[in-house]
């Protein structure tokens, strides 16, 4: 890894769990609490290209779409692994993220367990990733 695992998460309380989880598992973690703070810190001299992005979709002053629409427009961060952490259940939230580069959709609340598992499995071997936005559509229309 490379750069350290971006957190962008509006609420203290999750961002401080995914930061203590991530620095558990032995990872470096920048967090902000919304895409614009994220943005401006990626844009300054200390800025680091992340290893991975864990982002919420509600944020203040920038919703996570429009953050990692930005984020994936430019080259630097094009292959950026982005895990979205949302309350958001809906197929078209999941489309949206896709769409805009999500690697990963999971539905609050969530396993540390599960965010863990996936963190090691990007950053260990990307290639190795079957993205589940679409398994989890699946699963909601009783595809399995």
């Amino acid at each position: 890894m490379t750069g350290p695992i971006m957190i962008v998460e509006d609420s203290p309380s999750i961002r401080l769990l995914l930061e203590t989880s991530m620095r558990y598992e032995g990872h470096q973690t920048v967090a902000f609490p919304d895409g614009i703070a994220a943005l401006q810190w990626l844009a300054s001299p200390e800025g680091k290209t992340p290893a991975l992005i864990l982002l919420d979709l509600m944020l203040p002053r920038m919703d996570g779409i429009t953050f990692l629409q930005r984020l994936k427009d430019k080259p630097a961060f094009a292959a950026v692994p982005a895990i979205v952490i949302t309350t958001r259940d809906t197929s078209i939230d999941r489309v949206k993220a896709r769409l805009a580069g999500a690697s990963e959709y999971i539905v609050k609340p969530f396993t540390v367990q599960r965010l863990a598992a996936l963190v090691r499995q990007y950053l260990d071997d990307p290639t190795l990733i079957l993205p589940t936005v679409a398994l989890d559509q699946d699963r909601q229309q009783g595809h399995e």
